[in-house]
């Protein structure tokens, strides 16, 4: 993300905790920022990629944090997964500082990112939703902003739903056509070209096919994701049994020491219950 935000023409800061990463990209034409205090003091939007809720509430309002080297009209973005209450306390927090915080979820995985085709999920402010669509189109082929604070978050959780669901269909119908015997490409081909067909499907199935399950999405942070769908629902009164059985198999995943590979590794938990 960071590189096509360079490839944008935007002069791009970089902080990371792994130093390795920030010397990649200074070497392709970033600055290292030091901290995420120091990002925040010598740019004008700041992006925030984390991996949990935690990590996004320490790195934005925590000590030396984003909010703490934020100068007004500081547009904060946060891309990261995280809880919607959180998202809509930090924009909180934000304006009582005059910044401007948008929390803005992505899909599309890995290779979304590498490309910049990623869907874009918005909430906050409509005008400034406005002043950060220069970034989004660097990074994204669709931005869509949804409503208030929290709605983005509220909005990757139901894609979080969708798409899990969907991927544990996709791993029955592998392991059932598996156990029967079929041509693994061609059953892949034949449901692509109906009513099947879907991204977890054709990008996917062929991976657990083939028992690859290098991580593009990690089994550990889809687990997460699906932690805050089922507490979210929860308070809503919305029942999300067929999420309860995704959630449950891939804690079958976890305990069997799986939680770093990709979500695809689902396909296992299905193999192992059957034999």
């Amino acid at each position: 993300m960071a590189r096509n935000l360079l490839r944008a023409g935007h002069q791009v800061v970089v902080h990371s905790r792994t130093r390795a990463k920030v010397e990649a990209l200074v070497a392709e034409g970033a600055t290292a920022g030091g901290s995420a205090a120091g990002v925040a003091a010598a740019v004008d939007a700041v992006i925030t990629m984390l991996p949990d809720t935690p990590d996004v509430e320490a790195v934005v309002a925590g000590p030396g944090g984003v909010l703490q080297g934020a100068r007004a009209g500081l547009l904060a973005i946060d891309m990261s997964t995280i809880d919607p209450g959180a998202a809509r306390s930090l924009a909180r927090r934000a304006q009582e500082r005059r910044v401007d915080f948008l929390d803005a979820p992505v899909s599309g995985g890995e290779q979304g990112a590498i490309a910049g085709t990623l869907s874009i999920m918005v909430g906050g402010d409509a005008a400034a939703v406005a002043r950060a669509t220069p970034v989004f189109a660097a990074l994204g082929r669709q931005t869509t902003h949804m409503g208030g604070p929290g709605q983005g978050q509220m909005t990757k959780l139901v894609n979080q739903v969708v798409g899990a669901t969907t991927l544990a269909a996709v791993a029955e119908g592998v392991a059932l056509a598996e156990a029967a015997g079929l041509d693994r490409e061609a059953v892949i081909r034949a449901l692509e070209g109906g009513a099947a067909a879907s991204w977890q499907l054709s990008k996917l199935g062929p991976k657990m096919q083939r028992d690859d399950f290098a991580p593009g999405f990690m089994v550990r942070l889809q687990q997460k994701d699906l932690r805050l769908a089922l507490a979210a629902a929860a308070r809503l009164g919305v029942p999300l049994p067929a999420t309860t059985v995704v959630h449950e198999l891939l804690d079958r995943v976890e305990r069997d020491g799986g939680g770093a590979l990709g979500t695809q590794a689902i396909v296992g938990a299905l193999r192992n219950r059957g034999r």
